[in-house]
């Protein structure tokens, strides 16, 4: 990679619109500032899937926040390619808004932390799940930049050493850093089972409990796609002095579908 090197949407017009004005139009239809005043937070938990079904959850979350220079953002890794824990510390990613720079500066510290982490544009080329949040972040901070980490491991450990590298990478930054964590809740139970399941998973996120997320992800067979980011973004949260979770907005794709067989749970949350 270079510092040219340009990262191309690949689901744009797919899982929001590829056209810049009717994107910005969506963006801004999930986007309330009516009455809010955004707070400083030091993580959140938005959902990826397409904005048809998701797009209202996460925009209830960047709706509440201040959105700072410098995000990171971690996914999970759907498409399987690549390293178990692939960033990308130079470049542009391009969305239908306008392209996004990745901070090297800050990228290249954190791998100085975490030796776990390789570079690898790999894992992101095909992967919606940072890509899909981008246009958010550039519709509340026009001048934002970001570092982008896809995760491949269920390893606590190993999630647990990404946390902590990155809550010692932000300390060190002195200017505030927003972590957002990209996932998708319970997959593809019925709408009953998903919102049991989902409320589990979401009491230990509101605990700040980063082991109780992943034993209860475990041993309830949740399938929270992004469990792993979850589980990092509150491992850093919480060694950065954050004492407070807050359930933004909940839904299942049944609630836009009307299907209730067969569902994808969405939280929205802020932690701070």
């Amino acid at each position: 990679m270079t510092s040219t090197s340009i990262r191309h949407p690949a689901v744009a017009g797919r899982f929001y619109p590829g056209e810049p004005m009717a994107l910005r139009a969506e963006v801004r239809s999930y986007i309330s500032q009516a009455g809010l005043k955004p707070v400083r937070a030091v993580g959140c938990i938005v959902p990826h899937a397409g904005y048809v079904y998701a797009g209202h959850v996460a925009g209830a979350v960047f709706s509440e926040l201040e959105v700072p220079e410098l995000c990171v953002v971690i996914c999970p890794n759907h498409t399987g390619m690549g390293r178990p824990l692939a960033i990308m510390s130079e470049g542009d990613w391009e969305t239908p808004i306008s392209r996004v720079p990745i901070d090297g500066a800050f990228a290249t510290a954190l791998v100085q932390r975490c030796s776990l982490l390789e570079e690898d544009s790999s894992a992101h080329r095909s992967e919606h799940a940072i890509e899909v949040e981008l246009p958010f972040l550039q519709m509340r901070q026009p001048h934002v930049k970001f570092v982008p980490i896809a995760l491949g491991t269920r390893d606590f450990g190993v999630l647990d050493e990404l946390g902590n590298a990155i809550a010692d990478a932000v300390a060190a930054h002195g200017e505030p850093v927003l972590l957002v964590a990209s996932s998708d809740m319970n997959h593809y139970e019925s709408d009953a089972i998903t919102r049991v399941k989902d409320e589990r998973a979401i009491a230990a996120i509101l605990a700040l409990d980063a082991r109780a997320l992943y034993d209860v992800v475990m041993q309830e067979h949740i399938s929270m796609c992004g469990f792993g980011p979850a589980v990092a973004m509150l491992t850093a949260a919480r060694k950065l002095g954050a004492t407070s979770a807050k359930l933004v907005k909940y839904a299942t794709s049944g609630d836009i579908s009307g299907d209730r067989d067969m569902v994808v749970g969405y939280a929205g949350l802020i932690v701070r």
